[in-house]
């Protein structure tokens, strides 16, 4: 039996609609998956739909067709009705917008089999515009629902979904600064990518531009724009995503675009993006860049202890993984001290900064008769809250129920 290829979905989702790309071993790039066989319509609305005393759902186009030939209940805003925790009534009972999103991915996964794709997921990647706690919660729940094996999932933001596709093109379309515009429902706005090469490896920063409408004379207006927000920089390459480029317009402002810089158009750049992360986690790959996100821990927290008798570091909160995610604890032994020292490192820094927390009143034990509980659990990207907790030591030395906290900044 010939083996299944395994292959990364990526999914660029919002309230309206998703797109959906696949990126698998062979590939030069992603491929992006249209709703119809053959075809090239790669905007999936993000609706599900009953029809009213069945039980059959519809989703995406099919549940807009079926809207308008017969009795159905529709539901749309499924990504900010599920994030709100919405209790949505179809046909007299009552379901929770979060299970209806679910069903609509359930759909989407399915999309590529469906449409000819042999292969075997290994990977689910969502992007999303911007990251928050109870995003990050909502799609643990629903990856967990859909059987997807415990690192096998990504929630990214365009802003690293940016980051991936970038990285992924040869080098001289991101050997200077690259920039992408987004213009979706009159809302006009811009990421910028620049490499630190004064590091190794070099660091990579993206920056968000304040939001804007164009005027009724477009092309005049994003000209005005650009040459704003291009003065004194050197640019490589510039990515326009969004329904908002569509249309005959670009003319005066295309021209300048294209003056010593590359251009491109599309709209499954974030999707593409997606996969790209995806495939680096999967299979490995090393870059000579880093990005660390707006959400990225910014250092990384370590205890320096001994185990079996050698020194070695017990690391609580690792940089570079989501804050919201992150955390660690552990129970220590102490050895006749009454301070805890704690290793702050950014990361690929050869040196660390020492903090250390004095435990006032901590009762006077015998070395190695006090057990102590030590949480860490950052509060920011660049905050960690500290939660030390007197344990005692069995029924030698009872617990004094004293805690400190302390919060530690990088």
């Amino acid at each position: 039996m010939e083996m299944q290829k395994p292959y990364c979905l990526g999914i660029d989702l919002n309230n309206e609609y998703a797109v959906l790309s696949c990126f698998g071993e062979g590939m030069k790039e992603p491929d992006t998956v249209s709703s119809i066989a053959g075809g090239d319509s790669y905007r999936v609305p993000v609706t599900v739909a009953k029809r009213l005393g069945s039980p059959k759902w519809y989703y995406g186009d099919e549940a807009r067709k079926m809207a308008k030939i017969c009795e159905i209940i529709y539901v749309d805003q499924l990504l900010r009705r599920a994030a709100d925790g919405d209790i949505i009534t179809i046909d007299g009972e009552s379901f929770e917008a979060e299970n209806l999103l679910r069903l609509y991915l359930q759909k989407l996964i399915q999309m590529p089999g469906k449409l000819g794709n042999s292969g075997r997921m290994s990977m689910l990647v969502i992007t999303i515009e911007k990251i928050s706690r109870p995003y990050i919660e909502m799609f643990g729940r629903i990856s967990e629902a859909l059987e997807i094996e415990e690192g096998h999932f990504m929630l990214l933001d365009h802003r690293q979904a940016f980051y991936y596709f970038t990285m992924s093109q040869p080098k001289e379309l991101w050997l200077h600064d690259v920039y992408l515009f987004e213009y979706e429902n009159e809302r006009l706005n811009y990421y910028s990518l620049k490499r630190d090469e004064n590091t190794r490896p070099s660091i990579v920063s993206i920056n968000e531009g304040n939001a804007v409408t164009l005027q009724s004379d477009k092309d005049q207006s994003f000209l005005s724009y650009l040459r704003s927000v291009f003065a004194n920089k050197i640019i490589s390459t510039v990515y326009l995503v969004g329904d908002g480029f569509d249309g005959d317009w670009l003319h005066e402002s295309v021209n300048y675009l294209c003056r010593t810089r590359r251009a491109f158009i599309g709209r499954n750049l974030f999707s593409k993006g997606a996969c790209y992360g995806a495939w680096h986690k999967y299979a490995g790959n090393e870059w000579d860049t880093v990005y660390l996100s707006e959400n990225d821990m910014k250092f990384n927290l370590s205890l320096k202890v001994l185990r079996a008798g050698d020194p070695v570091f017990y690391n609580l909160v690792s940089a570079g993984t989501n804050w919201f995610e992150a955390g660690g604890s552990c129970e220590v032994l102490v050895n006749g001290e009454t301070s805890i020292h704690f290793w702050k490192q950014l990361p690929y820094e050869s040196t660390a900064e020492i903090e250390s927390l004095e435990l006032s009143d901590l009762p006077e034990r015998p070395d190695r008769a006090t057990r102590l509980y030590i949480s860490a659990q950052p509060v920011a990207s660049d905050r960690i809250s500290i939660t030390i907790q007197d344990l005692g030591f069995g029924e030698f030395f009872r617990s004094s129920g004293k805690k400190w906290t302390y919060t530690m900044t990088m």
